[in-house]
C-alpha cells in the first residue's frame, strides 16, 4: 500500500519561483538550446540534465560565462566511471571566476570568532590580500602542482590564502586546528606539502588552546616541507625559524592578482575521507570540475543572489568550508565564524545571524536538533527578518526538526535539507527553490546527478530504501586519490559493488514525487560539529592506552534526531574501567582526534565481534542498538566470534 505523503510545510509563491535563478536558466536552456524542459517542471529539467550530459554541462559553461584560454570542442570525451574526461584541451582557473567583474567597494566577507568581533572585508581588500599572499608564496618557490597545507581556522585570512593558492595553481589542503597531531599527519603527510600555513592556537568555548607544540611535531614529520608560515591568532609571537604571516603578505605587497590558466583536470584541492579503515583517502578534485559543479549548485540549488549573505557553520576540516568559500563564485557575500556554537550559549549563531544580516543560514541537523531539545527560540529578542532560508546537512534532519524550524520561523521560511559528500564536494540530493518542502524529506535529486536507489542486484527502487548510486559521471567526482597510482583504492571505494556505477555509501529512498529520504551512512563515519572522523582514528587513540586491547565505536541515532557515540572497550587483564581510565580515554581522543568525538558513554566488553577476515562489525552493532534483531544484520556463520553479538542484543533490550 502506498503511504500518504507527509505534510507540505512550505510552497514557494509565484514571485519566489519567478525570481529564482533556476527558472531563468531553465527558460534559457529551453529557448536557446532546445532542451526538453517543460515550464515549471523540475523533473523534466533533472531528466534532461542526467541524460543529455553534453547538453547540460555545456549549457552551464556558456550560461555562466566560463573563461578559458581555448573554447571547448568536446564536453565528455570519455563517459566511463571511473575515468570520465571532461572538456579536454580547455585551460582555466577557478579563482579567476571568483574575482571576475567585482566592485572593490562591495562587501565580500563578513567574519567573526571568539577572538574577533564581527568585521568585514570588501572585494578590494580581499583582492589585495589574496594578491599579496599569492606573490609571497611565489617568492617561497610555490608554483603549479605544489601542495600548500593549511592548519587554519575558519577566518578571512584562510579564505584569502585558498584563493591565492588557486590563482597560482598550487594544490590546497586544510585541517581544522582542533584536529590532533596524529590525524593531521595522517592527512598531510600523504601529499608532502611544500608550505605549511598555520596558527599558533585558537579559542574554543572560551578556552585558549596553544598549538605551537603540535606545529613543531607537524614540521618534524611532514616530508618535503620547506617553509612554515605562522599567523599569530592567539598570541603575538612567531618562532624564529618560521615566517610570520605579516611578512608573507608584506613580501607580496602591491602585487597584481594573476591567474595561471591550467588544464581542466589540474588539481584544485585535496579533501579527506574520514579514515574509517586505514589512512584517510586523499581525494583530489580539479579546477574545472569543481568550478562547474559549484556554479550549478550555488546558483541553481542554493539560489544565491546578489543581496544574499550566506552563512554555514563549518570548520576548515569539513567540505562545507570548501562549499562556503565557493559561494563567492556567485554575486552573494559570505559570513564566516570560528568558535563554539554553544558558547556562551546556543544563541551564539543566531546572534551572529542578526548582527551580520544573514539571509541563508546553514548548519548541521545536529545543531538544529540541539536547539530544539534545549527549547531555544531564535527569533525571541532578535531581528532575524533578513533570514529567508535555512540549510541543513551532515546527517538526516528529523521530521521533528523540520516542524521546529517552521514553528520558530513561520511558513515563509525555505528549509532545505541536503546530502552529498566530501567525495564530490557538493550535494547529490538537496534544495530546489521552486519546489515544495515536505516534512522530513529532501526536495529533489540535484541537477546533473543521476541519483537512484538500488537493491543489491542493481534494480532501481521507488519508495523503498536502497543503496544510493549515481549512474552517470559528474564533473566534480574525484580525479584520483593521492598516492593511488593504479586507481585500485578509488575503484574499491565506489565501484566494487556495482562496476561502472558510483555507490555512495548512504541508504536512500526516492519517492514517486521525486523527493528523497536519507537513512544514514552505510559505513561508520562519525560527524560531529563539522568534524568528520573515522572509527580507525578513534581506535588509534584509544588503543594507545596500555589498559585497552581492543575497541568498537558506533554513532547511534536517537529518536529526537540527535545521536550518541558509544565506545566499547576490551580491557587488559587486571584493568578496571573506573573514573581514571574513562577520563584517560576521553583525554586521549580529545587530544589525538578532536574534542567533539569524546564518546557519550564507555563500556567494557569481553570481545569485539569480528568477521572471519577480522573486520570489526560496526554497522551491524549500530543496527542492533537501533533495535534490529541480530540475526537480520549479520550472518553468524560469517563471524569469527558470533557469541560476541549477544551482549549488544541484551543491551538493546535494556540490559547491560
Amino acid at each position: 500500500m502506498t503511504q500518504p505523503p507527509p505534510p507540505v510545510l512550505w510552497t514557494p509563491d509565484t514571485e519566489r519561483r519567478e525570481r529564482a535563478n533556476i527558472t531563468a536558466f531553465a527558460r534559457w536552456a529551453r529557448e536557446e538550446r532546445g532542451a526538453a524542459v517543460d515550464e515549471g517542471d523540475y523533473d523534466s529539467l533533472w531528466r534532461w540534465s542526467t541524460t543529455d550530459l553534453d547538453g547540460f554541462w555545456s549549457a552551464i559553461w556558456d550560461y555562466y560565462g566560463v573563461r578559458s584560454s581555448t573554447p571547448p570542442t568536446e564536453v565528455l570525451a570519455e563517459r566511463a566511471m571511473p575515468g570520465a574526461r571532461w572538456f579536454p584541451g580547455t585551460r582555466l582557473n577557478y579563482a579567476e571566476h571568483v574575482f571576475a567583474d567585482r566592485d572593490d567597494d562591495a562587501v565580500a566577507i563578513r567574519h567573526a570568532s571568539e577572538l574577533r568581533v564581527l568585521g568585514e572585508w570588501t572585494w578590494g581588500e580581499l583582492k589585495r590580500r589574496t594578491a599579496a599572499i599569492a606573490a609571497g608564496l611565489r617568492r617561497l618557490g610555490v608554483g603549479p602542482g605544489d601542495r600548500v597545507a593549511a592548519y587554519l581556522p575558519n577566518i578571512a585570512e584562510t579564505a584569502a590564502a585558498f584563493y591565492a593558492c588557486a590563482s597560482i595553481g598550487a594544490v590546497w589542503s586544510s585541517c581544522s586546528p582542533d584536529f590532533g597531531v596524529r590525524s593531521v599527519i595522517d592527512r598531510f603527510a600523504q601529499i608532502e606539502p611544500k608550505v605549511l600555513l598555520t596558527v599558533d592556537g585558537y579559542r574554543y568555548g572560551g578556552k585558549d588552546f596553544d598549538r605551537t607544540g603540535t606545529v613543531r611535531e607537524l614540521r618534524a614529520q611532514l616530508p618535503g616541507l620547506e617553509h612554515t608560515v605562522v599567523l599569530p591568532y592567539l598570541g603575538d609571537e612567531v618562532p624564529e625559524d618560521a615566517l610570520a604571516w605579516e611578512a608573507l603578505e608584506r613580501a607580496g605587497e602591491g602585487a597584481e592578482l594573476e591567474f595561471e590558466r591550467l588544464p581542466f583536470d589540474h588539481p584544485l584541492w585535496v579533501l579527506y575521507s574520514s579514515g574509517t579503515t586505514g589512512l584517510p583517502k586523499a581525494i583530489v578534485q580539479g579546477h574545472g570540475g569543481i568550478l562547474l559543479e559549484q556554479l550549478k549548485n550555488l546558483h541553481l540549488h542554493l539560489d544565491a543572489q546578489e543581496t544574499d549573505r550566506v552563512f554555514w557553520f563549518t570548520t576548515t576540516g569539513w567540505m562545507m568550508w570548501n562549499f562556503l568559500v565557493s559561494v563567492l563564485l556567485t554575486r552573494a557575500s559570505i559570513v564566516l565564524f570560528d568558535g563554539n556554537p554553544g558558547h556562551p550559549d546556543l544563541g551564539t549563531l543566531w546572534d551572529l545571524a542578526e548582527r551580520a544580516g544573514v539571509t541563508v543560514f546553514g548548519t548541521s541537523a545536529g545543531y538544529l536538533s540541539t536547539c530544539m531539545k534545549a527549547d531555544i527560540h531564535p527569533t525571541e529578542g532578535r531581528d532575524l527578518s533578513a533570514l529567508h532560508a535555512i540549510g541543513s546537512t551532515g546527517s538526516p534532519l528529523s521530521p521533528e526538526g523540520f516542524d521546529w524550524c517552521y514553528r520558530e520561523f513561520g511558513d515563509g521560511l525555505w528549509l532545505f535539507s541536503t546530502s552529498g559528500g566530501t567525495d564530490i564536494c557538493s550535494c547529490l540530493v538537496g534544495g530546489v527553490p521552486t519546489l515544495p518542502v515536505y516534512e522530513g524529506e529532501i526536495q529533489a535529486r540535484s541537477l546533473g546527478m543521476a541519483v537512484a536507489s538500488w537493491d543489491p542486484e542493481g534494480k532501481e527502487l521507488v519508495g523503498d530504501v536502497g543503496e544510493l548510486v549515481v549512474t552517470e559521471p559528474a564533473p566534480s567526482m574525484p580525479l584520483y586519490f593521492w598516492g593511488d597510482d593504479d586507481g585500485e583504492r578509488l575503484r574499491d571505494s565506489y565501484f566494487s559493488m556495482y562496476p561502472g556505477v558510483w555507490r555512495h555509501g548512504d541508504w536512500i529512498s526516492i519517492t514517486d514525487r521525486g523527493t528523497a529520504v536519507i537513512y544514514g551512512r552505510s559505513d561508520s563515519t562519525i560527524n560531529r560539529g563539522g568534524v568528520r572522523m573515522g572509527t580507525s582514528e578513534i581506535y588509534r587513540a584509544v588503543l594507545s592506552l596500555d589498559e585497552v586491547v581492543d575497541a568498537l565505536v558506533v554513532d547511534v541515532p536517537q529518536e529526537d534526531g540527535s545521536s550518541r557515540i558509544e565506545l566499547f572497550t576490551v580491557l587488559r587483564e587486571g584493568a578496571d574501567l573506573g573514573e581514571a581510565l574513562t577520563k584517560a580515554i576521553a583525554r586521549r581522543i580529545r587530544e589525538d582526534c578532536s574534542p567533539r568525538h569524546v564518546p557519550d558513554s564507555v563500556r567494557a566488553i569481553a570481545q569485539v565481534p569480528r568477521t572471519l577476515s577480522g573486520k570489526v562489525l560496526e554497522v551491524p552493532v549500530k543496527r542492533i542498538l537501533m533495535g534490529e534483531p541480530a540475526e537480520k544484520v549479520a550472518s553468524r556463520d560469517s563471524l569469527a566470534n558470533p557469541e560476541a553479538l549477544d551482549y549488544f542484543s541484551t543491551l538493546a533490550r535494556g540490559g547491560d
